[in-house]
């Protein structure tokens, strides 16, 4: 044996055989207790007739089954109506749920729109207004900024200047 398996296969397979057949019994007997149960409602819910009388007892025995008969029939109308009612309400809520969880909000686009474009669109057609909003702001000159940096600006400057460097250079 190796160390992992504490029984042998053989033992196993005899442990196993046991287990079924212990099974195979309580399966057996299930079947047939509920045969009997099975028979012992059927004597209570079902007595036998007694055919034995003349024809005004049989008459009699006719109409208590044609009564139990209508009763049955009642009682099996009225578990239909609620079995059909129940499927019809879990119909609806099938639907709810598929409605609920499908659709779903689109994601919403953004729309350019000039102030005067939905100011018309909230007011409606009939009010012109405008709403120029530059219209009404002061004007402004823009400044050109020189920059003083070295190698940045008018190339023709720089050259004036290097040359008047290049004259101090060679004079010493």
């Amino acid at each position: 044996m190796s160390e992992g398996k504490k029984m042998t296969s053989s033992r196993r397979h005899h442990l196993k055989s046991i287990v079924l057949q212990v099974a195979a019994s309580w399966l057996e007997q299930e079947a047939t207790d509920l045969a009997a149960a099975k028979v012992t409602y059927m004597a209570e819910r079902c007595p036998a007739p007694d055919m034995s009388g003349d024809q005004a007892s049989l008459m009699e025995i006719c109409k208590k089954l044609h009564q139990s008969l209508d009763k049955i029939d009642e009682e099996r109308y009225d578990a239909e109506a609620k079995v059909l009612k129940s499927d019809k309400e879990i119909e609806e809520l099938k639907l709810k749920v598929v409605e609920l969880a499908g659709v779903k909000k689109p994601a919403l686009k953004k729309v350019r729109m000039s102030a005067d474009t939905m100011l018309q669109a909230l007011l409606g057609g009939k009010h012109k207004v405008t709403m120029d909003l530059r219209a009404n702001l002061k004007q402004v000159k823009k400044e050109v900024k020189e920059e003083a940096s070295d190698g940045v600006g008018d190339w023709r400057k720089n050259i004036e200047d290097k040359a008047d460097r290049k004259k101090m250079f060679e004079t010493s």
